[in-house]
């Protein structure tokens, strides 16, 4: 689904991805570890077409992610939905309304909102905050609300970016299960998080990076 070549990016002679070479293939849960500013958030951009690299090639499946076109891009990143540490909630719209302009934004129909948004709440046990607003959340209802945006137009990739930054245990375990329950369903996850202690948790396959590079892939080691 999605392969980096000897990838590097370079600012200003400091490599954030070092010759990074991996593949993630369809339905895998991969978490990529690392303490800040290890490579993680570059990576992710990556995927995402916001950033380029200075060396190498990204392909998400046939896609020469470096080339692609304009017109292109809003294509591929509808295929990918994304959840960050901070949730990057709208403050004054409520928990449906949220959910609901993430599917407005690519034309679905009030009857397929109407449809859609009380299964995906109810999927991060929300359902009792439909018409609460971010700020009438705790930290871990508001990434659960997150989540649920990400995933609402049925992304093939879902990309979490320390979503558990801001999180105490116990919220943590449970956006992490949340994940796990989505890639069970059959979407891709890649996590990228600096708690290493999270990652044993899950029991997927963990790609540990330190200045740029990959130092570790347990995918190598099975």
């Amino acid at each position: 689904m999605i392969y980096f070549n000897n990838v590097s990016k370079i600012y200003d002679d400091l490599a954030a991805l070092d010759d990074v070479t991996f593949t993630v293939e369809t339905g895998e849960f991969l978490s990529v570890v690392g303490h800040s500013g290890a490579g993680k958030t570059t990576l992710t951009k990556m995927i995402l077409a916001e950033e380029m690299p200075s060396l190498g090639t990204v392909f998400f499946e046939s896609i020469n992610v470096n080339k692609i076109k304009n017109k292109d891009l809003t294509k591929l990143r509808r295929r990918i939905g994304v959840v960050f540490q901070d949730y990057k909630l709208l403050s004054n719209k409520t928990a449906y309304e949220n959910i609901a302009f993430a599917m407005e934004a690519v034309g679905k129909t009030e009857e397929e909102i109407a449809s859609d948004v009380p299964h995906v709440l109810e999927l991060v046990d929300l359902s009792h905050r439909t018409m609460h607003f971010p700020n009438q959340m705790s930290g871990g209802e508001q990434q659960r609300l997150a989540i649920a945006r990400a995933i609402i137009n049925q992304p093939e990739l879902l990309i979490a970016d320390e979503p558990t930054g801001n999180l105490d245990p116990v919220n943590t375990h449970e956006i992490v299960q949340i994940l796990k329950k989505i890639n069970d369903l059959g979407t891709t996850v890649i996590l990228t998080t600096h708690n290493y202690g999270i990652i044993e948790s899950i029991g997927k396959r963990v790609i540990t990076m330190e200045n740029g590079k990959i130092i570790r892939d347990t995918k190598d080691s099975k």
